[in-house]
């Protein structure tokens, strides 16, 4: 038999929501009614990515690796003009494909069309300053809220851990393509206005238009950006790993930074093509005429793999550890 509550007795999961949390009215059971939990709307979830990216791309370090990023093109453009200052060519020239060639074969390129500044800015960031930065902040995802003692906080909100996973990676592709796109811009911009813009002639020694080129451009672009979801779901599988941020960060950097290193030892023929970052110059295909679409799709089926296998590991983890801090 129950006793009798007098004034004041509070049963225990009957208390009042406090104010200021909009979710709690929703969740607070009534005495004698079974507990339902509402499923947050869609608008909600909206709402909760809106917020991610807000705290994400106001963050100083952020703003820093962004910063980063656009002084690369900058650098690599004036190097260029004052080599090529006395009408000498700059690089050795040559073809230039999937391969590590494509750097060169772009920067030979850069006194005779600006253009070519964007693919050899691309070529210069995506070995490692584009996947370092989202690294750093995949890796910041769910350790640095724990670290910082917010991670309790946000999973009492109905989104669940799942959708707030889902978000967080959300988050972090769209820093891909933010990263990517201020490489571009940047090169765009110190391309044209350090060297002349024009028709411009692909490695396959054919005439396109510069309209069609920067078409191009922005579709070598979305490839790049493409080419780091592997890293932004290995950065976020190694965030569920630790509570501390730094750590995560530290890891993943790591990672990266020795699978750069495996991809260029000949003894691994068998293994590098399996390496994430194996096939990341690839984009270099799309300046030619017609485009090789081979090692392009090789690319990005492996970076979609790497997105299922670490995506799926970070769910698991994530769903089913203790949340302490």
């Amino acid at each position: 038999m129950s006793r009798a509550e007098g004034p004041g007795t509070e049963v225990p999961g009957t208390e009042a929501p406090r104010a200021g949390a909009p979710w709690a009215a929703e969740r607070a059971p009534r005495a004698g009614v079974p507990s339902a939990v509402r499923a947050p709307s869609p608008l909600w979830s909206f709402g909760l990515l809106r917020s991610e990216l807000l705290i994400t791309f106001r963050r100083w370090r952020t703003l820093a690796l962004l910063g980063v990023l656009a002084a690369v093109p900058v650098l690599v453009g004036i190097a260029v003009k004052i080599e090529t200052s006395d009408g000498a060519s700059f690089g050795g020239g040559g073809g230039g494909g999937g391969g590590g060639g494509a750097g060169p074969a772009f920067i030979s390129q850069i006194s005779n069309n600006g253009l070519f500044l964007v693919f050899t800015a691309l070529a210069a960031t995506l070995p490692f300053f584009l996947p370092m930065a989202v690294g750093v902040v995949a890796g910041d995802a769910i350790a640095g809220e724990a670290s910082a003692g917010t991670l309790r906080y946000l999973l009492v909100a109905p989104a669940g851990r799942t959708r707030l996973l889902l978000t967080k990676y959300a988050t972090v592709i769209a820093f891909c393509l933010a990263a990517t796109l201020v490489v571009a811009v940047s090169a765009l911009a110190v391309g044209a206005l350090l060297f002349p813009v024009g028709e411009l002639t692909t490695i396959s020694g054919t005439r396109i238009t510069y309209a069609e080129g920067l078409g191009r451009a922005l579709l070598i672009a979305l490839v790049v950006a493409a080419s780091l979801v592997g890293v932004a779901a290995l950065g976020l599988f190694v965030s569920t790993l630790t509570g501390s941020g730094i750590a995560a960060m530290a890891t993943t950097v790591g990672l990266l930074i020795t699978v750069q290193i495996l991809d260029q030892i000949p003894q691994l023929d068998a293994l590098r093509p399996y390496f994430f970052s194996h096939y990341w110059l690839s984009f270099a295909d799309l300046m030619r005429e017609p485009v090789y679409w081979d090692d392009l799709v090789k690319n990005l089926g492996l970076q979609a793999l790497y997105a299922a296998v670490f995506g799926s590991a970070a769910w698991a983890r994530f769903t089913t550890k203790d949340i302490t801090s």
